[in-house]
C-alpha cells in the first residue's frame, strides 16, 4: 500500500495548489462551453465531457431550458460522467484493481479528462438578427464549420482523452423540426486508444480494458422559476421525483416499452401553504426576481417532465446491434453523498471501489417513485411524502452501461437523448387559475399536471423513431440569413435577406409587451417579399418578432409521429430578444409640434402598482415608465425628493422616446415616493426638471 500512500500525498499536494492558486470554479472556467439552442429546448455542453454543477456560471439550475422562450425554465442542476474498469495498469506502471475517472457532478475533470476537439457544425450559417441596429441574442453560438449535407440542424463534436486510455467522442445533435425540437441527442463513441494527453504524447501501454462501465448521472430540479416560490431546497432537487422504464423491476405498459429515467417537481414537505405538485405560483414576492410580481394567477410554474432515454447501446465491439439489456444499471444515488463531493478520487482506491460498485450495481428496486409512494399514487393531494427520503440533497438519476471489454483500438457506441416536455404555458395558467380560485381541487390539478408525462413519453418515442430512420426527417427550410427590425415614428419596419430552396412564403409573428408572451401571426407573405411594415401598433408598448420561412406541405409520417404540416424554418433562428417600439421624432428648438423642453411628458404619472394590469399603459411591463417628447441626445438624471441621484439614463438614439423600468443603478426597484427627473439636452445644454410620483 506504500505506493497508494505516495500517490495520495502527491494528489493532495496538487489539489492544494489548485485551490490556493485558482479555486475550483476557475478550474471549471478554463473549459470551452457551447449552447445547443435551435429548438424549444436549450442546453449547454462542455468540452471536458460532462456538464458539472456550476460548470459555466455560478447558478444551481442552469441548462435544460424548456420552453426556452420563457425566462428561468432551467431544470438541470448538474450532470456527471464516470468511467471505470478493473485490473488496470496506469502510465506509471501501478496496478489498480479498480480504476475510475470522473467529470462531475462536482469534479471538474481536470487531470482525468483531456479535451482535444470541440467543434460546432451547422447546416447553414447563423442568421444575423438586429433590433434598432443592434444585434440581438440570448445565448450566443459561434459556428466553426457549415455542412449543408448533414441531417440535424446543429452538431457539436466533443472529443476528450482520459487517464483510462479511452477516448470519448460525443456527437451532440439537435433538430429545429417542430415535432422534434425538444430533445437533444448525445451519440457517444468510446475507443480504447491508449492516449492520455495527445498534446504531450503520453501513452499508456497497450492493454485490454476489462469490465468497463460508462456511468451517466443527472441531477434534475424542475424548475428554476419556482425555486423561491416553493422553497430553496427545490433548486437542489430535494423534491425531485424520479421514475424509470425498461429496467425490468416492474412490468411497464405496452406503450411505455423504452429505456428511460425521468423526473418531475414533486412534493416539498416544508411547504404547506397549498399543494405544490407542479409548482403553482400564488405569491411570487419571495421569488428573488425569478418570477414576476404580477404572476399571481396561480400558474403552474414547474410543468416540466425531464428525462433521458437510451436509444442504442452496442452489444460489444464486434456486435454493433442494439443491446436491450443496456443500461445494465439504473439507480438513484444521493446527490450529496461522499463520492459526489468536491474532490477528485482517481488515486483513492476505496472511493474508486465504491464508485465502481455503484456503476455495476444493476437495477435498483424499488424505483425511486415507488420508494416514495409505495401505493403508486403520485398525484395524491396535500401529500406528506418526502421525495428526498430523509437525505440532505435528494437524489440523482444514474445509468450504467457495461460491462464491456475493449481491446486496443476497439470501440463501442451508446446513443441517448435528453428531453423535456410538459404542459404549455396557456394550459398552466388555466389549470393554476382554476386551482387557486377553487374551481378544481388539488387532486384534479395534480392529475391534469401529470398529463404532461404523456408528452415526455411521446418525445422519447419520436427520438427513437428518428434514430431508427437514420435521422430521415423532412428537413425544415433554411431561415432568412438576416432579419432587421427597426422602430419608427408610425411603423416598425421589418426586412430580411433570403435565398432559400423550396420557399413558398413567409410568416411573421409578433408579441406585445413581453418577450415571453403569446405570439400572434400578423402577416403571411409571398416568397418574393423581403420587407414588411407593421402599422397595427400602439405607442409605448414593446414589441418582439420572429419570421419563419415556409415550404410545401408534407404528408403525415406515423412512423416518426409527425402529422401533416408545412415545412418551416425554426423560430429561434430569427427570434428578437430585445424590444422595439414606435418612436417619436426628437424634440428640437423651433419645433412647431411641441414646445421645446416644455412638453416633456412622463407617463404614467402617477405610477400606481395596484392599477388593473389589463388597463395598464404598457401591458406585460408592470414597472415601465415613459419619457416622451425629449431631445434626441440627452441625459435623464433621476433623483429622490431628498436629492439622492439613483440613476442616469443616457438617451442617444435620436428619438423623442425613452423608457425606464423603475430600477436604480444598483438594480433595486424604487419605493413609493416623489421623484425628480432632470433632462439635459447635450446639444444645447438646456435643462428641464419634471416631478413624478410612484405608488407601490
Amino acid at each position: 500500500m506504500i505506493f497508494y500512500q505516495k500517490r495520495m500525498i502527491l494528489f493532495l499536494c496538487l489539489l492544494l495548489v489548485i485551490f490556493l492558486s485558482a479555486g475550483l470554479s476557475d478550474s471549471y472556467a478554463q473549459y470551452e462551453n457551447a449552447w445547443m439552442n435551435v429548438g424549444s429546448l436549450h442546453n449547454w455542453y462542455s468540452e471536458i465531457g460532462s456538464e458539472v454543477e456550476h460548470g459555466w456560471v455560478a447558478r444551481q439550475q442552469y441548462g435544460l431550458r424548456w420552453p426556452a422562450i420563457y425566462e428561468y425554465q432551467d431544470s438541470q442542476a448538474a450532470k456527471g460522467f464516470w468511467m471505470g474498469c478493473v485490473d488496470f495498469t496506469d502510465a506509471d506502471g501501478f496496478f489498480w484493481p479498480y480504476k475510475v475517472v470522473c467529470v462531475g457532478p462536482r469534479v471538474s475533470g481536470t487531470n482525468e479528462f483531456f479535451p482535444i476537439k470541440f467543434e460546432m457544425v451547422s447546416r447553414f450559417d447563423v442568421p444575423y438578427v438586429y433590433v434598432d441596429g443592434n444585434i440581438t441574442y440570448r445565448e450566443f453560438v459561434e459556428v466553426d464549420r457549415v455542412d449543408p449535407t448533414m441531417k440535424p440542424d446543429r452538431m457539436l463534436i466533443s472529443v476528450t482523452n482520459s487517464v483510462l486510455g479511452i477516448t470519448m467522442t460525443r456527437r451532440i445533435i439537435q433538430f429545429s423540426h417542430p415535432f422534434h425540437d425538444n430533445y437533444i441527442v448525445v451519440d457517444f463513441t468510446f475507443e480504447n486508444t491508449g492516449n492520455v494527453d495527445a498534446d504531450e504524447e503520453i501513452e499508456l501501454p497497450d492493454q485490454t480494458l476489462k469490465d468497463v462501465y460508462f456511468f451517466t448521472q443527472y441531477r434534475w430540479a424542475s424548475c428554476q422559476q419556482t425555486r423561491y416560490v416553493i422553497g430553496n431546497g427545490t433548486g437542489w432537487g430535494m423534491n425531485t421525483m424520479i421514475d424509470t422504464r425498461g429496467d425490468g423491476v416492474k412490468v411497464d405498459p405496452p406503450d411505455e416499452q423504452f429505456r428511460a429515467q425521468f423526473a418531475w417537481h414533486g412534493n416539498f414537505p416544508p411547504f404547506t401553504t397549498y399543494d405544490n405538485l407542479g409548482g403553482p405560483i400564488w405569491d411570487p414576492s419571495n421569488a428573488a426576481g425569478y418570477a414576476e410580481a404580477a404572476d399571481t394567477l396561480g400558474r403552474l410554474g414547474a410543468p416540466q417532465f425531464v428525462g433521458v432515454v437510451t436509444i442504442h447501446a452496442d452489444h460489444s465491439p464486434s456486435d454493433l446491434s442494439d443491446d436491450p439489456s443496456q443500461p445494465s444499471t439504473t439507480c438513484y444515488m444521493g446527490s450529496d453523498i461522499g463520492i459526489t463531493k468536491n474532490q477528485s478520487l482517481q488515486f483513492d482506491l476505496s472511493s474508486m471501489t465504491e464508485q465502481y460498485q455503484w456503476m455495476s450495481s444493476g437495477h435498483m428496486a424499488p424505483r425511486h417513485a415507488d420508494a416514495v409512494y409505495p401505493d403508486g399514487d403520485y398525484t395524491k393531494p396535500n401529500a406528506t411524502e418526502d421525495p428526498a427520503l430523509g437525505t440532505p440533497g435528494g437524489f440523482t438519476a444514474c445509468d450504467g452501461y457495461g460491462p464491456y471489454t475493449l481491446g486496443p483500438g476497439e470501440s463501442v457506441r451508446i446513443v441517448i437523448a435528453e428531453a423535456v416536455a410538459g404542459l404549455g404555458r396557456e394550459k398552466c395558467i388555466e389549470i393554476g387559475r382554476q386551482y387557486k380560485n377553487g374551481t378544481i381541487d388539488a387532486r384534479a390539478k395534480n392529475e391534469l399536471f401529470f398529463t404532461g408525462r404523456d408528452s415526455l413519453f411521446q418525445t422519447f418515442r419520436r427520438a427513437i423513431a428518428n434514430f431508427d430512420s437514420d435521422w430521415d426527417l423532412a428537413q425544415p427550410l433554411f431561415p432568412p440569413s438576416s432579419f432587421y427590425v427597426d422602430g419608427g415614428g408610425d411603423r416598425i419596419a421589418l426586412s430580411w435577406d433570403a435565398d432559400i430552396s423550396g420557399l413558398t412564403g413567409f410568416e411573421i409573428y409578433r408579441a406585445k409587451g413581453r418577450l415571453d408572451s403569446t405570439y400572434q401571426l400578423i402577416a403571411e407573405l409571398g416568397p418574393g417579399e423581403r420587407s414588411f411594415f407593421d402599422r397595427d401598433l400602439e405607442r409605448g408598448p414593446s414589441y418582439y418578432y420572429y419570421i419563419d420561412a415556409i415550404g410545401e406541405p408534407i404528408s403525415a409520417n406515423p412512423d416518426l409521429n409527425i402529422p401533416a404540416v408545412k415545412l418551416r424554418s425554426g423560430r429561434f433562428y430569427t427570434q428578437t430578444y430585445d424590444p422595439t417600439n414606435l418612436k417619436r421624432p426628437a424634440v428640437e428648438e423651433g419645433d412647431t409640434t411641441y414646445t421645446y423642453l416644455n412638453d416633456i411628458r412622463i407617463v404614467p404619472n402617477p405610477y400606481n402598482i395596484s392599477a388593473d394590469p389589463n388597463n395598464m399603459l404598457f401591458p406585460g411591463e408592470r414597472d415601465k415608465l415613459a419619457f416622451f417628447n425629449i431631445p434626441g441626445d440627452c441625459d435623464i438624471q433621476i433623483y429622490t425628493e431628498l436629492g439622492e441621484l439613483i440613476t442616469t439614463i443616457e438617451h442617444r438614439d435620436g428619438t423623442g422616446d425613452e423608457y425606464w423600468n423603475c430600477t436604480t443603478d444598483s438594480k433595486q426597484i424604487v419605493v413609493s415616493g416623489v421623484y425628480i427627473a432632470v433632462i439635459k439636452d447635450r446639444i444645447t445644454g438646456k435643462t428641464e426638471i419634471e416631478k413624478f410620483i410612484i405608488i407601490r
